[in-house]
């Protein structure tokens, strides 16, 4: 199975196992999940729900440890939060007393840096917020304040960004046209995106590949290539081609969910 380029990958996991301690017991999230991301892919993970899709996304951030098994940022492993890897949660969690400037700056208020103004200004203008600095996030829809968590996470030039089904809460109008945005942000300034959906639909959109993990205990039960060119348009998502990949991957998950699961000895309770 091709899970990337194992010889120079940007992004590197292998063999991740995360067990969870609880009161009822231990929990098996990730089962040696292994898988690698080139430079500027875009890499989407699906699988059928609390399949270890966002651990394995937090763990890549650093801000989770591993039970065992490494992640590894251009060869070197990642032991905690990395100033190259960008992180673009579910819900865009601006600060509510905050304008969207003063929120985009935080960051470098914590880091004691100074900010990229320029650089800044053009992602404000690239994502459509140019104007709206002092606007607060209550004054801004849920579709701007994400637009606005994609400039807090870019505007600290990260090589690496993980998004935690970022856009699930849009509707699918703002969805699709947050996809686009996202694609041409990228065809501008290419960087390497990890990112974690449940829409088959959406992976196939945005995505050189799409990995598809096991239920719990997640690993990598099989991964697709996406052949389309870019840019895409969404006329693409009506097409045969289309189809036939999304109708697979979801037999995958359907039938992965389905099948027995594996389990090992240090998975006591489910």
């Amino acid at each position: 199975m091709n899970t990337g380029d194992a010889k120079t990958p940007k992004l590197g996991v292998r063999e991740a196992t995360k067990i969870y301690h609880t009161a009822s017991g231990d929990l098996l999230a990730l089962d040696r999940c292994t898988l690698h991301v080139a430079a500027n892919e875009i890499v989407s993970v699906v699988g059928p729900s609390g399949c270890g899709k966002t651990t394995l996304l937090w763990s890549m951030s650093g801000l989770h440890g591993l039970s065992d098994g490494e992640i590894l940022l251009d060869g070197k492993p990642v032991t905690g939060p990395h100033p190259d890897i960008g992180l673009v949660f579910q819900e865009a969690n601006l600060l509510p007393w905050r304008n969207l400037d003063a929120n985009i700056n935080f960051p470098f208020e914590i880091k004691g840096e100074k900010p990229d103004r320029a650089w800044i200004a053009h992602l404000l203008d690239r994502v459509g917020l140019d104007g709206f600095g002092g606007k607060f996030p209550r004054e801004l829809s849920g579709g701007m304040q994400q637009r606005a968590a994609i400039v807090r996470a870019l505007s600290l030039k990260p090589s690496v960004l993980l998004m935690d089904e970022p856009f699930g809460a849009l509707d699918s109008f703002t969805r699709d046209e947050m996809n686009r945005l996202v694609e041409e942000i990228w065809l501008d300034a290419p960087t390497t995106i990890v990112f974690i959906t449940h829409s088959i639909e959406e992976a196939i959109f945005l995505s050189d590949r799409v990995i598809v993990l096991s239920p719990r205990p997640g690993r990598v039960a099989k991964e697709y290539p996406v052949p389309f060119p870019r840019p895409r348009s969404m006329e693409i998502m009506a097409t045969r081609e289309v189809f036939d990949l999304t109708n697979a991957i979801k037999m995958d998950i359907v039938g992965g969910r389905a099948g027995t699961k594996a389990r090992r000895p240090a998975e006591t309770a489910a």
